[in-house]
């Protein structure tokens, strides 16, 4: 009979030990990819990081800590990243998305992209890795600014293709949601592209419109995280078993 417990308790302890840790995804980035607090001013607006869980089976947990309006710099300043840093666990994955706030003159956001933001970006990715964690870079989402012939114009110039070049350099892999967004809009065109970002008219709960080119909406972001779901599935190979649906 002891024998017969000793060896229940043994079997117990090893289905214990041996049990799948959750994979955890973490965010840091801009407010296009972060989560909302969905105020009664605007309350459809959503980062594409808000609804990635929507694609992910419940084997991964996803936590995101973009925040509206950091860049590379002040999202490590503000000590956020120490918080995200010091959770990072061997196995995990870190999806790293920045650029629209580096390229704003404010001497507590501007980055270099030829230098401060490479910089900035290799920093947390090698940090990543001491963590035993996985980097993966996203380039920055674009804006909805079309010229009159149809184009559309680029805002962010170097930083997407410093970022693609710390990647290339670093060996990470990485998901061009610029080029990716680019395409979607260019797809749909001027007018019809405006369902996908914040581009309310006045009603009763909007004493004013608003005509945002960067900020998405639900269906936006909803839009946003599926084509980075699906670059994940055929980009990330150990995560394309955790997606819902599978390219």
């Amino acid at each position: 009979m002891k024998k017969l417990t000793l060896l229940f308790s043994l079997l117990l302890l090893f289905s214990f030990t041996c049990k799948k840790r959750n994979i955890t995804i973490f965010m840091i980035g801009d407010s296009t990819m972060a989560n909302k607090t969905t105020p009664t001013d605007h309350p459809m607006e959503r980062g594409w990081g808000m609804m990635l869980h929507e694609f992910f089976t419940s084997d991964v947990s996803i936590e995101n800590h973009a925040v509206n309006g950091r860049s590379t710099k002040s999202f490590r300043d503000e000590g956020r990243w120490t918080i995200v840093f010091n959770k990072i666990k061997k196995g995990d994955y870190v999806f790293i998305q920045f650029g629209h706030n580096d390229e704003k003159p404010d001497t507590l956001l501007h980055t270099d992209p030829e230098t401060s933001f490479k910089f900035n970006l290799a920093r947390y990715i090698n940090e990543t890795r001491q963590r035993g964690g996985i980097p993966v870079l996203f380039t920055s989402i674009a804006r909805r600014t079309f010229n009159s012939d149809g184009t559309l114009r680029d805002t962010h110039r170097r930083y997407i293709g410093a970022a693609l070049e710390v990647a290339n350099e670093f060996h990470v892999t990485c998901i061009d949601l610029n080029s990716a967004t680019n395409k979607l809009l260019l797809s749909l065109g001027d007018e019809p592209s405006k369902a996908l970002y914040m581009w309310i008219k006045s009603d009763s709960t909007n004493s004013e419109p608003r005509k945002d080119n960067t900020h998405l909406n639900v269906a936006g972001a909803r839009a946003v995280a599926q084509i980075a779901a699906d670059s994940i599935s055929i980009k990330i190979p150990l995560l394309k078993k955790y997606l819902l649906n599978k390219k």
